[in-house]
């Protein structure tokens, strides 16, 4: 986590992207304890994933109306940020190490403009912060560096554009984003071609580094729908 925090000190924070006019409630409650969807495994860290969900295409498929996320009470959302993933070198990465305090629901708060979910929150840090740090602060702290350093696109804006591929969403990440490539950018379709999430791939130093084939994902070539929804 040194690395994260020395090698990002010096860059710009913009503002939350894509957070409409949040606002967060005063208080929530607390978050029941996560349960494993799948097995323990403490391996290596070679690189990490910062995931990053499209919320009104999200809203539309799961049909939630009175969440955060959904509802409009509390702002609109365009990308949120669904987590930071740590990768192994070769195989599953590692998962629900276990390890850490839980989160406090004031922590949770503080961080629901950047992803407006206690829920999501809770469940990223016990299934992937666990194994990258023992405070859940650590964790959403380096989230956050790391989330306010990239400026995103206008997607609503990009889903006007006639015959949209996931390359001119590349491209128009790279444009705002010096320090990116278009290989460095994974993105993820529904079967049916509707923007899901964008995936971007970082080294173990936590610097832009080219996406291996499954965080890749959709090719330039692909045809790109973007619900709008905002």
């Amino acid at each position: 986590m040194r690395a994260l925090f020395a090698a990002l000190a010096l860059l710009p924070a913009p503002a939350l992207a894509q957070a409409y006019q949040c606002s967060v409630p005063r208080t929530i409650e607390a978050v029941p304890p996560e349960t494993p969807d799948g097995p323990s495994r403490r391996v290596a860290i070679a690189g990490y994933t910062l995931a990053a969900s499209w919320s009104p295409d999200y809203c539309k498929v799961s049909g939630e109306r009175s969440s955060m996320q959904c509802s409009r009470r509390h702002g609109r959302f365009g990308f949120i940020l669904h987590g930071l993933w740590p990768e192994a070198r070769f195989g599953p990465p590692p998962q629900w190490c276990g390890s850490g305090s839980a989160p406090s629901p004031d922590l949770l708060r503080r961080h629901l403009c950047m992803t407006p979910s206690a829920r999501l929150l809770a469940h990223e840090w016990a299934k992937h912060g666990t194994c990258m740090t023992k405070k859940p602060e650590t964790y959403f702290n380096a989230s956050a560096i790391l989330w306010r350093s990239i400026r995103w696109p206008d997607a609503d804006r990009l889903s006007r554009q006639d015959d949209l591929t996931v390359g001119d969403l590349r491209k128009a990440f790279v444009a705002l984003n010096p320090d990116w490539m278009a290989d460095y950018v994974g993105v993820e379709l529904s079967r049916t071609g509707w923007l899901r999430e964008v995936r971007l791939c970082y080294g173990k130093d936590f610097m832009p580094r080219a996406c291996d084939k499954w965080r890749f994902g959709a090719a330039d070539s692909a045809n790109l729908k973007i619900w709008r929804g905002l």
